[in-house]
């Protein structure tokens, strides 16, 4: 069996992740900053994993399937117990789960065609927004100015996610118009 190479393993690393970070939300409070600090860890494996992969022409199947998965999973989760906890209104947390519902759909009816839709700039500008956003509002509830500062990152994250996935959808509409 072929050794699974070091971008896969930080993929996997990252979801080893979310349900340590999860954890954090039920300890005392400084179990938010333990959380903080995985989710940091996790948010930049996603950024080595893809770039080490590329570079280094270890771009896999299992990298393509597990890798959104994996960044989706520990943003969600994160949205969730801060939702849970009343940090983010349950209406934000809901619409940034609908923006992902809706363009991983058109991925995978693309992907039924044999296309591959990569993810787009704004996308990328929602996601750096969200993983700054999130580890403030970890921490938010002992820190008014650090909730504050998350809010209006979360907010910015929350525009850009909307208009990412309008953009996204619009212009690769071809692959879900009716016959």
């Amino acid at each position: 069996m072929k050794q699974m190479n070091l971008p896969n393993k930080l993929t996997l690393l990252r979801i080893l992740l979310v349900p340590l970070i999860i954890l954090c939300f039920y300890l005392p409070p400084w179990g938010r900053w333990v959380g903080v600090v995985l989710f940091a860890a996790a948010s930049l494996t996603d950024l080595a994993d893809g770039r080490y992969a590329r570079s280094h022409n270890l771009v896999t199947d299992f990298g393509k399937f597990m890798d959104p998965i994996a960044d989706k999973l520990l943003v969600n989760s994160v949205l969730i117990m801060l939702t849970a906890v009343g940090a983010v209104p349950p209406v934000v947390c809901i619409l940034f789960i609908a923006r992902e519902f809706a363009v991983s759909g058109l991925r995978l009816v693309a992907a039924g065609k044999g296309k591959v839709l990569p993810a787009g700039n704004l996308g990328k500008i929602k996601t750096t927004l969200q993983d700054l956003a999130l580890p403030f509002l970890m921490v938010g509830a002992a820190h008014p100015v650090l909730r504050g500062i998350g809010l209006v990152l979360l907010y910015g994250a929350l525009i850009m996610s909307l208009w990412s996935g309008f953009d996204y959808i619009y212009s690769n509409r071809g692959y879900i118009q009716a016959q």
